[in-house]
């Protein structure tokens, strides 16, 4: 079939995008931390909410695999934009500064709708690009690591929403605005027609470099496999160091800046810039370069290196946060290998186990997302009210490193199911 009789592709990618931005607002949640602090909240309470939507994200994201193939990519994209926007919208309106309604509307409700939109842009970009399946996995994830950008800064130094607005009317706007984009997105979301390929493109040629068997495994079988519980774990522990770094990204650089003798005030902007501008920015960035340099280095080989570069940055960030122009390096640095993640996994599950059931195996492999998300932001969240930060990060170094090695283990799996 001709592509100019289908969709062009490139709309999947805006769409994409679009829906991604607004996914990534659960990278946006340091923005509320200090304010929710002031209002009496914990450390430990400020990450377990964080720790909750990164849960459900992880666990519905499970759920939406096998509901894809029912519902389709559209009406499930769009399912998740109408819970991810309920959840924020509920908080604004019946939240207030309430520790477990919090919890519930952004941690519960809020990780849930994530969950179910977060897979199709995904799915769907392979199938549209199987000929630029790392490229294009970084390029429709990126929006993600670029919305806690736009989201930290519209509450903050460029809307001033809570300032002007206070916590619980931004949580409102918030969700109408994830509601109506995320559903916009959704318009794109559409698989190509059946036996459908790039022109010009020869699919022996292009598997031949970059798969690392020809199996097409449904999940029942993979998770019979070794490789994938090399996977989940190498992916578990590079989220748990960088979902650590992201929820203490402005608590702990503006206690080393303030330490360092700058006002709470010049602190809190440096820290703030370094978190939405800094490590978002190259978190968002990070997913396209990894994803188009696995295209040419192999998926393994680039997990490796992100692996082991993170693990040695993610050690000497306590020694750098204290000063600005080495915070903004290393939050630069973190962002960058943590955006790689998202890019570099799909990637190398689809290259294991097959494309044609990625929808529903990613979502088992994501799963180490939220183990990352429960261990590293309460063990940076506890050992923070210990006043013990470098041990959390000294931890989550090592684990990467250890990740690194791990990788090299996978192998192509014997067994396949057509």
């Amino acid at each position: 079939m001709s592509e100019k009789k289908v969709m062009n592709r490139n709309f999947v990618v805006l769409g994409a995008i679009i829906i991604q931005l607004c996914l990534g607002a659960i990278y946006a949640w340091s923005v509320f931390t200090k304010p929710l602090v002031e209002a009496g909240w914990s450390k430990t309470e400020t990450q377990a909410v964080f720790a909750a939507g990164l849960a459900f994200f992880a666990i519905v994201m499970v759920i939406a695999g096998r509901l894809m193939p029912k519902l389709g990519p559209q009406k499930l994209a769009m399912s998740g934009g109408v819970v991810l926007g309920l959840g924020y919208l509920l908080a604004g309106l019946l939240g207030g500064t309430d520790f477990w309604r919090i919890f519930f509307f952004v941690g519960v409700i809020g990780g849930s709708g994530i969950g179910l939109a977060y897979v199709v842009p995904i799915a769907v970009g392979m199938s549209w690009f199987p000929d630029k399946k790392g490229l294009i996995t970084g390029l429709a994830v990126a929006g993600f690591g670029f919305g806690a950008t736009l989201w930290v800064k519209l509450a903050g130094t460029w809307g001033s929403l809570i300032a002007d607005l206070g916590l619980s009317n931004t949580f409102t706007i918030y969700g109408i605005i994830f509601f109506v984009a995320v559903v916009l997105g959704s318009l794109w979301m559409k698989f190509p027609p059946e036996n459908w390929k790039p022109k010009g493109w020869n699919p022996t040629e292009a598997k031949a470099k970059t798969v690392l068997s020809g199996v097409q495994m449904k999940s029942g079988e993979m998770l019979k496999t070794p490789q994938y519980y090399m996977i989940l774990l190498t992916f578990a522990f590079g989220a748990s160091a960088g979902l650590m770094s992201i929820g203490l990204m402005k608590l702990f650089p503006m206690q080393a800046l303030m330490a360092a003798g700058y006002s709470e005030i010049v602190a809190s902007g440096i820290a703030g810039t370094a978190m939405a501008v800094f490590f978002s920015l190259a978190n968002g960035l990070g997913r396209i370069a990894w994803g188009a340099m696995s295209d040419k280095l192999g998926r393994k080989n680039s997990i490796a290196l992100m692996m082991a570069t993170q693990g040695i940055f993610v050690i000497l960030f306590q020694w750098v946060a204290g000063t600005p122009a080495l915070l903004y390096l290393g939050a630069t640095l973190i962002g960058f290998n943590f955006g790689g993640n998202f890019a570099l996994f799909p990637t190398i599950t689809a290259d294991t186990f097959g494309t044609k059931y990625i929808g529903q195996n990613y979502g088992w492999v994501f799963l180490a997302y939220g183990i990352g998300g429960i261990f590293g932001p309460i063990l940076g969240g506890k050992l923070g009210d210990m006043n013990n930060f470098s041990l959390a990060f000294i931890i989550c170094g090592v684990l990467c490193l250890l990740a690194a090695g791990i990788i090299y283990g996978v192998k192509p799996p014997k067994k396949a199911v057509a």
